[in-house]
């Protein structure tokens, strides 16, 4: 368990610090990473660009001054679209306070079921996202922008 952190808005400042959490949790996984060079130069592109065009939509998590995670809401409100969570920093608390923050809004919001989806090969975040109260409600091949192909997806949601 993180033993201090602090969840905030992102703010533009932040972003570059964004995209290098999210470039570095994605390439530490090895299911996400398999896919060559010319893959993961166009995820760093895509993470270096995401933070930046999506300030309003990102909440990140803190520790000592350093952003360890980070989630967005891109899309639908009740649509978790990313979790991401510094690799030194996994296992320590920082998704699943991310995840309830993010609960925390859409109840605000009137929302009622919180949707997530993952790479299917992606067992730490199902198992993340399954002791939050997610169900996989779904899984096939979905198209990822980022990536620009398609991949076997999971999607899940929660009742809030």
């Amino acid at each position: 368990m993180v033993s201090q952190f602090n969840i905030r808005p992102m703010t533009f400042a932040d972003a570059q610090s964004v995209g290098e959490v999210g470039f570095a949790a994605w390439s530490g996984n090895l299911v996400l990473n398999s896919f060559g060079v010319e893959m993961s130069e166009r995820v760093r592109q895509a993470f270096h660009d995401f933070p930046a065009d999506n300030v309003t939509a990102i909440v990140v998590a803190e520790t000592d001054g350093k952003i360890v995670g980070w989630t967005a809401r891109d899309g639908e409100p009740d649509y978790i679209s990313d979790l991401w969570v510094a690799p030194d920093h996994q296992g320590r608390g920082v998704g699943r306070a991310l995840l309830e923050h993010a609960f925390l809004l859409m109840k605000r919001e009137g929302i009622k079921m919180a949707r997530i989806a993952t790479h299917a090969g992606n067992s730490g975040a199902i198992r993340l996202y399954e002791r939050c109260g997610f169900n996989l409600v779904w899984q096939g091949l979905e198209h990822s922008q980022a990536m620009q192909m398609d991949v076997e997806k999971v999607r899940l949601e929660r009742p809030l």
